[in-house]
């Protein structure tokens, strides 16, 4: 078999894939070495069925905090509680299960002779060092050599290998898979990809493209291992991700096949996820990117809402910002707004400190406003919500959408489960990545303009897309009830128009690079905090979106950088191996089992995963 060294090589285990193997031993009540697998065809769909390095519990703990340490992201003022929980989700099981399928199809192709089937293997081990680069981002070192071979005999006690190790073992397993897409003799059932859809080259292409995801993280410890592998992508004859019709976008089922199978989850994220920054916000809608309507959802001011509370005699209770930006006629009625519709409903939390004169100014406007934005007309009563939070139908399937309308209109609504479309890695991330390693120096082929401008044009046109797949509210539609609506589907220019605004329009800076690239990663949470701190962006005092420094209150170097590691306990068989290599690490374990034992978050931004040891601090860009 071709790729038998590698396939074999690879693989991860820990708690998680342990208990999930014994589970599968339990279930066949047999000998583990007489365990047989499924036909690996099958195996790789349901190992892409089941691929998602952003589920529910990620957004429930990780988003949160990610999108607040980075100030690309708020859910109201901000405290020292506002970093002082940093336990997140273990994000681990993505690539575990990814390993164990193709460990599983590996074993098949051993025993049956099937060295034509290579390519389902290579499906999962390209989709399992995707979750794996982020596990590595919080956790550092992971186990994956030793990983995931207990049920055919490997360890149960599997090491830890090292970041800078893991990196260059995942470019040489890529290149392996590329050659694997690459042999004409591999036989795969189309209808069983549900990614790629059978097509070799593409897979080639994501496998290809992977590698600029190591090289960005590793370039800050070794620019010029970096640039070589960037190179490297660059001259593949594979390609690499370089149009919509490559990129790594797509959805499990077309029904709710396996319950919440295809629409992500069907819990709700609304309400504690961290929504917008004003900051954010008012970047974007100034640069007229069309993005800020595909990741935000529109606030309930519409025009006819706005004429209810001037018809109610309560103009002045409207959000200042509303006020702000309408022009009443002679009478004093609603006549157009400043801004115009859609940009003019899109506003973000200010980040802002607790219990500062800043917050007592805000308070009543931002942050107590349950009673403040109310209309009532009889017994009919309505609340609007006056910022933009991100939009949850970009983030699963089943959310009913209702048009604020005044109390005692017509009740319109959206109820349609729309099985839910992900963007995973597209053409606008590989030529940011592009634009930010040719402006460094670090790849010589190219033009760092053309990739940037491109990249940017590619992320609007993807983000539209999945908008589009996932029929967020006002996509292609008004609803009919606001004669002023305007709706939010990419409009022809707009690219052009944002491309010519002064905090998007190429001047050779990085900062605009990596801004570009933030915005990218608004609904890909992990890449967004990455990004900004590899970048040091947002950068304080920055014209173009400055990330606020509360000073005295609470300093930067004390923003967590990763999440805690609590001490293990004493019956984990894993114990001495992993509070090893906490101490080679050179992080400090906490001892709360239970939450946080550090009285303090510094010593999560002093002690870094190796690959962030030589980056900015929080805000001094790079």
């Amino acid at each position: 078999m071709k790729a038998n060294k590698i396939f074999i090589a690879l693989s991860l285990l820990t708690v998680v894939g342990l208990t999930s193997c014994r589970d599968k031993f339990a279930e066949l009540n047999q000998n583990p070495a007489a365990v047989t697998v499924a036909e690996p065809s099958y195996l790789a769909t349901r190992a892409m069925t089941l691929f998602e390095t952003n589920d529910y519990t990620f957004w429930f703990y990780n988003q949160p905090l990610y999108a607040k340490w980075t100030q690309m992201g708020a859910s109201g003022a901000f405290s020292e509680s506002t970093y002082s929980m940093p336990t997140g989700v273990n994000r681990q099981t993505a690539y575990i299960t990814m390993l164990n399928y193709r460990n599983d199809i590996v074993k098949f192709i051993e025993a049956n002779e099937r060295p034509d089937a290579e390519a389902y293997a290579a499906m999962c081990g390209v989709l399992a060092i995707y979750g794996a680069i982020y596990a590595i981002d919080i956790n550092g070192d992971i186990q994956y050599t030793e990983a995931s071979q207990y049920r055919y005999g490997g360890p149960l006690t599997p090491a830890y290998d090292k970041v800078e190790d893991l990196y260059n073992l995942f470019v040489e397993e890529l290149d392996e898979y590329i050659s694997v897409f690459r042999d004409d003799t591999q036989v795969v059932v189309a209808s069983q990809d549900i990614i790629y859809g059978g097509d070799m080259k593409k897979w080639a292409k994501m496998a290809n493209t992977l590698k600029l995801k190591i090289a960005v993280r590793l370039y800050g410890q070794n620019a010029s291992k970096a640039g070589q592998i960037a190179q490297s992508v660059l001259s593949n004859p594979a390609g690499y991700i370089d149009s919509m019709d490559d990129a790594f976008i797509y959805h499990k089922a077309d029904a709710a096949t396996g319950g919440d199978l295809a629409y992500q989850t069907g819990n709700s994220y609304s309400g504690w996820i961290a929504s917008s920054s004003e900051n954010v916000i008012n970047f974007m809608v100034d640069s007229r990117d069309p993005r800020v309507r595909f990741f935000y959802y529109k606030n309930g001011f519409n025009s006819k809402v706005i004429q209810e509370f001037i018809d109610e005699g309560k103009v002045d209770d409207l959000p200042p910002f509303v006020q702000d930006n309408i022009i009443l006629d002679e009478d004093g009625n609603f006549d157009s707004y400043i801004l115009g519709e859609p940009w003019c409903r899109y506003y973000g939390i200010p980040i802002v400190w607790t219990m500062s004169p800043e917050y007592d100014e805000y308070l009543g406007v931002y942050f107590e406003t349950t009673d403040r934005y109310q209309l009532a007309v009889g017994d009919a009563k309505k609340s609007y919500s006056w910022s933009s939070g991100l939009n949850e139908e970009m983030i699963r399937g089943r959310v009913d959408f209702a048009v604020p309308t005044i109390p005692g209109g017509p009740v319109i609504q959206d109820t349609e489960d729309v099985p839910w479309w992900g963007l995973y890695l597209g053409a606008g991330e590989t030529n940011l990545y592009l634009a930010e390693l040719r402006q460094l120096g670090a790849i010589s082929t190219g033009s760092a303009q053309a990739y940037y401008e491109r990249g940017v044009e590619l992320s609007v046109k993807e983000w539209d897309y999945v908008a589009g797949k996932n029929k967020i509210p006002y996509y292609g539609t008004t609803y009919g009830y606001d004669p002023l609506e305007a709706s939010i589907e990419l409009k022809d220019g707009e690219i052009a128009a944002m491309l010519a605004t002064d905090a998007v329009k190429w001047d050779g800076s990085m900062e605009k690079i990596y801004l570009q690239q933030l915005m990218n990663f608004t609904l890909m949470p992990d890449e967004m905090f990455v990004t900004a701190r590899r970048s040091g962006y947002p950068k304080v005092g920055s014209s173009l979106l400055p990330l606020v420094d509360f000073g005295s209150k609470f300093a930067r170097t004390a923003i967590p950088r990763r999440f805690e590691f609590t001490e293990p306990s004493p019956t984990d068989i894993m114990h001495d191996i992993r509070l090893a290599n906490l101490k080679e690490q050179g992080f400090t374990p906490g001892t709360n089992q239970s939450g946080p034992g550090f009285t303090s978050t510094s010593v999560l931004n002093t002690e870094r995963v190796w690959q962030d040891k030589n980056a900015p601090q929080w805000g001094e860009g790079k």
